[in-house]
C-alpha cells in the first residue's frame, strides 16, 4: 500500500516520532492509523530498554508548590541540551502534578500512575522514542500542608519546604516571599539537618574526635589538661552546627542574623507562629556517575555515520 506524505506527517503530528519512523510503522501497519500507533509504542519499548543501559546523570530537577502541597522531582537523561528540550521539560512539569494528585508511595508506583491517554511509564518511553536518550525518572519528594518551593538555574537544584503555622498566616502575601526565602537559603547554603537535634550522634562523635585530634596536634592547646579539652571541643561544635543545620546558619540575605531568628521576626511580623517542619534539596545528578566523553569526537563520528 502506497504511504502519502500527508499520512506521514499525520501521523507523526500525532505520535510526534521521527519522519522515517511514522512512514516505517505506518508501511508495516498497511495504512491503518491505530495500528501504526500501536508499533510505535512497541518501538519506543524497544528503545528504552535498549538505552536502558546508557549513562543518564544530567536533566532537570523541578520543584512546584501546589495549593495543598508541593512535590519536588529529579528526571534524568544523557545530556544536558535535553533538559532544555520543550517535550522533556512538559513531561518533568506533568510529573510533578501526577504526583500532586496520586501521591505515589515510590517510583514504581508513580510509574504506574495515570498520564495523558495512559500511564507515566508510557509516557517516558514514548518520550524516549522521540529525543532518542536514555531518559529515567529518578526521584520525588511531597509534602502537604503550608509549603514553599524554588527551583534554581532552570532545574539544577530543586527544593520544596514544610512549614507549621496557621492558614490565617500562610495566606498572607509576605508568607510566601518568606517561604521563598527559606527554600533559596537552602539551596544556596545546603544544610545537612534541619537543626541540632537531627544530627546523628555517630556524626557529633567523629566532629568531635576531629576537633580534638586538632587541639592535639596544635601547640597552643596540646598540653592542656583533657577535662579543658573536651569542654573547649563542645564549644567549637558550634562552627559545626551554624554550617550543617539550617535554623542556625547565617540568613543569606542578612549575614547579622540567623535562620532561626529570620523565622521568629517573620512570625511576629505576620502575627503568628511559624516553624520549619521539614525540608527536601535536590541537585541533580548527585550522586550519580557522569558521562565523561569527547564530545567533539562524537560528533564527529555520527557524521561519519
Amino acid at each position: 500500500m502506497a504511504i502519502s506524505a500527508k499520512d506521514v506527517m499525520e501521523l507523526r503530528k500525532q505520535t510526534d516520532c521521527g519522519m522515517m519512523e511514522c512512514k516505517k510503522a505506518l508501511t508495516q501497519a498497511d495504512g491503518d492509523f491505530e495500528k501504526a500507533i500501536e508499533i510505535l509504542r512497541e518501538q519506543g519499548l524497544a528503545a528504552a530498554n535498549k538505552k536502558a543501559g546508557r549513562i543518564a546523570a544530567e536533566g532537570m530537577v523541578y520543584a512546584v508548590s501546589f495549593d495543598n502541597c508541593a512535590v519536588v522531582v529529579e528526571v534524568n537523561a544523557e545530556t544536558d541540551f535535553v533538559a532544555k528540550n520543550d517535550k522533556f521539560v512538559e513531561f518533568t512539569k506533568n510529573l510533578a502534578k501526577v504526583v500532586a494528585d496520586e501521591n505515589p508511595a515510590d517510583v514504581e508506583a508513580l510509574m504506574a500512575c495515570k498520564m495523558g491517554e495512559g500511564t507515566v511509564d508510557d509516557a517516558l518511553k514514548a518520550l524516549i522514542l522521540v529525543i532518542k536518550e536514555n531518559i529515567k525518572v529518578r526521584r520525588f519528594a511531597r509534602y502537604e500542608g503550608h509549603c514553599a518551593a524554588y527551583v534554581h538555574a532552570g532545574g539544577t537544584h530543586g527544593v520544596i519546604v514544610k512549614f507549621e503555622t496557621s492558614d490565617e498566616v500562610a495566606a498572607k502575601p509576605e508568607f510566601a516571599a518568606f517561604g521563598k526565602d527559606i527554600a533559596m537559603q537552602i539551596a544556596a547554603a545546603n544544610p545537612s539537618y534541619l537543626n541540632e537535634s537531627d544530627v546523628p550522634a555517630d556524626v557529633l562523635a567523629k566532629e568531635k574526635e576531629i576537633v580534638l585530634a586538632q587541639m592535639a596536634n596544635d601547640p597552643k592547646t596540646a598540653n592542656k589538661p583533657d577535662a579543658i579539652k573536651e569542654k573547649m571541643a563542645v564549644g567549637k561544635l558550634g562552627k559545626f552546627y551554624k554550617e550543617s543545620c539550617l535554623v542556625d546558619q547565617a540568613f543569606i540575605k542578612d549575614g547579622g542574623i540567623d535562620v532561626k531568628k529570620y523565622v521568629a521576626d517573620t512570625a511576629k511580623a505576620l502575627g503568628g507562629e511559624i516553624s520549619i517542619a521539614a525540608y527536601t534539596h535536590f541537585t541533580k545528578g548527585e550522586g550519580l556517575e557522569k558521562r565523561n566523553e569527547d564530545f567533539a569526537a562524537e560528533v564527529a563520528a555520527a557524521i561519519k555515520g
